[in-house]
């Protein structure tokens, strides 16, 4: 029997066309589960990435850059051009999308089982795809930890009640949750951030963490809480900050040994140091990835050089 694959990313790629007045457009590889099985690779561990891409110049573009840090990327039979979003930013780096997507991810065959399994994004809300990841995370999740980053986009998302419930549907698949305030207030809008996280957190989840942006970031487990402060960093753009913290993230939970099916029960007895030790890492890692342009996150020198001023 083949070894396991350590960590299984499903979701969208998708081609970031960055407009910038007075300059030409310019490509870059995106799309937030894309974004965080390359941060995984850039840290070390072997990661493969199950997606749809097109057959077109933007497919082969995020492709070559995905395997190049050492991802392996498995796609569908789909033969529709690779989704992009075409990227606003604003005079403080803070970016804004507007999306062309077909999610039609069909099933695909896995020839190694995973030992952790990453989603969300418009992979886990956008039909058709949507039922196809859902249908993978349900039938993966007896033997591997499961974590889900909703990372709203509500230009995709439809309707807001079916959206939440999608969303929560999820939320209570995985062991570990991670979302922004600004999602937060999108999907629960009459609800403060802190009260939906404690909701999720009762939902199943082991650990839910919230990015608070320049506020740094806290998380919820069982034993109580945890919170960290941001890195003084002098922001690039905060393309793909969110993806960094979340492969910061995962990266930190393998370190500490509890990602997969062995260590769901440790996962879930965590205590306030190993989390504070994770957010920290994960702070870290966003910060690396504001400070310069695009989604464009660390390896481990220069975590472990972020995390020496942190």
């Amino acid at each position: 029997m083949p070894d396991p694959c350590e960590l299984l990313v499903i979701g969208e790629c998708v081609a970031d066309i960055v407009r910038l007045p007075g300059e030409a457009d310019r490509v870059h590889p995106g799309g937030s589960p894309a974004n965080v099985a390359y941060g995984l690779a850039r840290l070390g561990h072997d990661t493969t990435l199950l997606t749809q891409l097109g057959q077109d110049g933007h497919g082969r573009l995020v492709r070559d850059h995905l395997t190049a840090a050492g991802v392996e990327v498995r796609t569908d039979d789909a033969t529709g051009p690779t989704p992009s979003a075409a990227v606003a930013l604003d005079d403080q780096g803070h970016a804004t999308y507007t999306f062309d997507v077909d999610w039609t991810l069909g099933p695909v065959a896995l020839d190694r089982a995973p030992l952790h399994v990453h989603t969300g994004s418009i992979a886990a809300v956008v039909e058709p795809g949507a039922t196809t990841v859902l249908a993978a995370v349900e039938s993966l999740r007896a033997g591997a930890t499961v974590s889900y980053d909703p990372n709203v986009r509500p230009e995709l998302m439809g309707e807001r009640a079916p959206a939440v419930a999608r969303v929560e549907r999820c939320v209570a698949l995985s062991d570990v949750v991670k979302a922004s305030d600004e999602d937060l207030r999108w999907l629960h809008p009459d609800e403060e951030v802190e009260r939906v996280a404690e909701r999720w957190l009762a939902a199943g989840p082991a650990l839910v963490l919230v990015t608070r942006g320049g506020a740094g970031a806290f998380a919820l487990f069982d034993g109580g809480r945890a919170a960290v402060e941001a890195l003084p960093v002098t922001v690039a753009d905060t393309v793909g900050a969110g993806d960094a913290f979340m492969s910061g993230t995962l990266h930190a939970l393998a370190a500490h040994h509890l990602l997969g099916p062995d260590a769901r029960e440790r996962l879930r007895a965590v205590d306030r140091d190993t989390v504070a030790d994770v957010l920290r890492h994960a702070v870290a890692s966003a910060a690396v990835t504001v400070s310069r342009a695009g989604a464009n996150p660390p390896g481990p020198d220069e975590l472990r050089e972020a995390l020496a001023h942190n």
